[in-house]
């Protein structure tokens, strides 16, 4: 027979409604809809990012530079090239408060401005006075500006006066906006801004301390971008300079959305693994009721392909219509909640419909909804006109033929490489893809096994018979564990695996890395400073370890006198400048992975150590030639060592070091770690600070606070795509459940037959539900911990411990689901009439 047959066939079965296909649309549309809404999100930052590049960047153009200002070569090219450019000197600071004799300090980063600032958009202050009034100086004392929450913090009021190094600010507002804060990126401390003119008898800005200038330009109408950065870069970049425009104003937050929003996809292709099964249940359900149909057909002289093709067809238009549904749904639901979801983001972003990842959705939803489908329908070809007397989907074992095989994976391996293309990321969706069908072949075993346990414990609860009732269903074919088992285990192992890899993360940074790591990092200590600073620290009996090395920052610009880029490829190691260091012997701490250390009082030509892991993973080798600028200048080196560098411990680590000589002429300050115990902490700091004004004190703890606030917001985001997931496990639970109300009615009018209770039949099938919802439960929590494993040791490089709260929380979630779904549909085997039953199944 034709295909135009077959459509005849396929459009008079379409007339029947979607009775059998609402949880088969559920699902697929619930996967569908999340993985196009989160893309849309994605893509609405992306575009409000790109759209608003030049308020978020505060300018058409940025030149930055490290520990330097812009020499007069440099400024002369701005002034050729822009109509305006603002002035930015950007660091770190404590600002200090003394009232009688308390002394307060918090952590800032200051923004010093010129008066050309902002050159696109307004500075938000409380109360509304202009950004020039607010830094004026009155009396001879400069005004300043302070972010809402350090203002709380050191508890000041509107005209307070307080302390940046060795110059007195007088508060004049609330900081509470800023047209360009959205593009800075993680800061450590709330934001202070003064006039740049202001801290020139502060000692903050003395050479070798750690600040960064920003030319902020607006350039005239005229001009191409990407040719003028390209000429900016030709000229300028060998010294130093980092450019960046209004095409990406916020070039390190679109990196993290985009991988972020990629990753968050990856796990919502789980959700559409569970929906698969979920699919493939409700399809094998209804085409096992189409058995005499299809007998039928069969004997009339339908061949194979007619079968199929009719089945194909049909579920192909339902397909359809269920991604439709899903892409309307998560292409509408981030504008509907516009307003919400811009109001919870610190950038721009433009919500409206984005075809791309709609385009990313359909292609997942259409080759999950082949890769499900092709299975169960490959059945239809084991049908023949005597099934009319058999249940012959029920019955049907074994594999399809081969070419179903084959085309099922080749459509596995079109969605990977689908998956790959769309995220960026191959290894990352191999990792995904891998973690998806090894839970999926875990859990299928798993099913195998419950059966199995069933039917061979089910006899020695005999004295036990709603037990025994309960383990008999859930070794029957017909009650679906395989499906329970796989849709709720596939949710719950994702949530686990999120709950393990959170837990032990926030252990590590917590709990473990405060015990490693030290109290403070001092910054911007210069050389005649270091005796007497030393000596306060290194005297003091609370304070078990010093460490301190001269600190610098330059930018890896070539590597074998080629770019960087061309060998290390997009490595953080040359994205944007790193912390460099010198010595003359080798540091007690370090230990040499391959090659030798300089001798002392080495004055050759400069000679590089690097650390080894960093090294491994930009392809560099002993006697690579690699240059640096630092401070506008290129220093060549040639790569000597290999250094052990362990970043996990919060300590000082030196991705790169040179010898002595090469860097010792240059201005610089030093670096230093104290460890000491947490009650002298605040005295150590009240030390330092009333004695060097200008030295910058961190508090790891505080770190350790901001990152795990980070973090925990990561965290929540994969904790809500997993939810996803799980919530379709659940209605494929309900489907199956629903999809078993027939059978269990029969089995209770049997039951109530010979003589059982209505309230044992109801315990038998709690317990059946309760037995079922652990069994995925528990093997959840051994895919989660061995997921979170894997993620702790190769990819966090960390240790790894169960998190048993976690893991009994999974089990119980597993224990209600199943309940909820089995109870709700309880109550009609319950309430039916044996006579009835048993005279409609004769």
């Amino acid at each position: 027979m034709s295909f135009r047959t077959a459509s005849k066939f396929a459009r008079r079965e379409l007339r029947g409604g979607l009775k059998g296909f609402r949880i088969f649309l559920a699902c697929l549309t619930l996967g569908v809809a999340a993985i196009a809404g989160i893309g849309s999100v994605r893509e609405s930052i992306q575009a409000g990012i790109s759209s608003q590049g030049t308020q978020i960047l505060g300018g058409d153009a940025e030149m930055e530079f490290t520990y330097r200002h812009a020499s007069d070569e440099e400024r002369i090219w701005m002034d050729e090239n822009a109509s305006a450019i603002s002035e930015i000197i950007d660091f770190r600071s404590m600002a200090v408060v003394t009232r009688e004799d308390v002394t307060e300090r918090g952590l800032t980063q200051v923004k010093a401005v010129d008066n050309a600032y902002p050159l696109v958009g307004e500075v938000v202050l409380d109360p509304a006075i202009p950004l020039e009034t607010a830094l004026s100086e009155i009396n001879g004392l400069p005004g300043a500006v302070m972010h809402p929450l350090l203002v709380d913090r050191l508890a000041l009021e509107i005209g307070d006066t307080f302390t940046l190094g060795q110059q007195d600010f007088r508060l004049t507002a609330r900081l509470e906006g800023e047209p360009d804060n959205a593009g800075g990126g993680f800061g450590l401390g709330p934001r202070t801004l003064v006039a740049t003119k202001s801290l020139e008898n502060s000692g903050l800005l003395a050479p070798g301390t750690l600040f960064e200038t920003q030319y902020r330009l607006l350039l005239k109408d005229t001009t191409d971008l990407e040719a003028t950065k390209a000429e900016a870069e030709a000229r300028f970049e060998e010294n130093g300079l980092r450019w960046r425009d209004s095409r990406n104003g916020a070039p390190g937050v679109s990196r993290f959305v985009e991988r972020l929003g990629s990753f968050l996809i990856l796990v919502g292709l789980s959700g559409l693994a569970v929906g698969g099964v979920g699919v493939s249940a409700a399809i094998r359900a209804y085409l096992a009721s189409k058995t005499p149909v299809i007998a039928t057909l069969r004997s009339l002289g339908a061949d194979r392909s007619t079968i199929f093709l009719t089945y194909f067809i049909q579920i192909g238009v339902l397909s359809l219509l269920g991604i439709a549904m899903g892409l309307l749904l998560g292409g509408v639901a981030p504008i509907l909640l516009g307003p919400i979801i811009q109001a919870a983001l610190p950038l721009p972003a433009v919500v409206t419909l984005h075809p791309l990842p709609l385009i990313e959705a359909s292609v997942y939803g259409l080759l999950t909804a082949l890769i499900f489908t092709l299975w169960p329908l490959a059945r239809t070809e084991d049908i023949r006109a005597a099934e009319l007397f058999r249940e012959a989907m029920n019955a049907a074992k074994g594999l399809p033929a081969l070419r179903y095989l084959i085309a099922t994976a080749a459509l596995v391996g079109l969605l990977v490489a689908s998956a790959s293309y769309f995220s960026g990321s191959v290894t990352l969706t191999l990792w995904t893809t891998g973690g998806i069908a090894g839970a999926l072949i875990l859990l299928t075993l798993a099913s195998m096994l419950i059966r199995w346990i069933s039917r061979k414990t089910a006899p020695r609860a005999r004295r036990r018979p709603a037990l025994r009732w309960a383990l008999a269903a859930i070794s029957s074919p017909r009650e679906g564990a395989a499906s329970v088992v796989l849709s709720l285990g596939l949710g719950l192992s994702v949530l686990a695996a999120v709950g393990q890899i959170d837990g032990n993360l926030r252990n590590a940074i917590a709990q473990d890395l405060p015990g490693v790591a030290p109290s403070y990092f001092f910054v911007d200590i210069q050389r005649d400073q270091m005796p007497g600073f030393l000596d306060r620290v290194e005297n003091d009996p609370a304070v078990s370890e010093v460490e301190n090395a001269p600190m610098l920052r330059g930018i890896i610009t070539q590597i074998n006198r080629k770019p960087a880029a061309e060998t290390a490829g997009d490595h953080w190691v040359i994205r944007g400048d790193r912390g460099v260091s010198y010595a003359s012997a080798l540091p007690e701490t370090s230990t040499l992975t391959a090659g030798e250390w300089w001798s002392d009082n080495y004055s050759g030509d400069p000679q590089i150590s690097f650390a080894a892991e960093e090294a491994e993973e930009i392809g560099l080798k002993l006697g690579d030639s690699m240059t640096v600028n630092i401070l506008g200048r290129d220093i060549t080196g040639t790569v000597t060592s290999f250094r052990d560098v362990d970043f996990s411990t919060a300590g000082m680590g030196f991705v790169l070091v040179m010898n002595e000589a090469a860097l010792v002429g240059a201005p610089h300050s030093f670096i230093a770690t104290v460890y000491a115990e947490e009650q002298a902490e605040a005295q150590i700091l009240r030390d330092i600070s009333n004695a060097y004004p200008n030295i910058t004190a961190i508090r790891v703890r505080d770190a350790i606070d901001r990152v795990t606030e980070v973090l925990g917001s990561i965290a929540a985001a994969t904790a809500y795509g997993a939810a996803a997931t799980l919530l379709t496990g659940f209605l494929v639970l309900i489907g199956a459940a629903a999809a078993g109300q027939q059978t269990r009615t029969y089995e209770a009018a049997i039951l109530k037959t010979l003589g059982a209770t209505r309230r044992r039949i109801l315990l038998s099938f709690t317990l059946r539900g309760a037995l079922l919802g652990a069994a995925a439960g528990i093997v959840a929590i051994a895919a989660g911990i061995l997921g979170g494993w894997a993620v702790s040791e190769f990819v966090l490089e960390s240790d790894f411990i169960v998190i048993w709260s976690n893991a009994l929380a999974i089990v119980i979630g597993g224990i209600t689901a199943t309940l909820l779904a089995g109870l709700a549909f309880a109550t009609g085997p319950l309430k039916a009439k044996p006579a009835g039953v048993l005279r409609t199944a004769d």
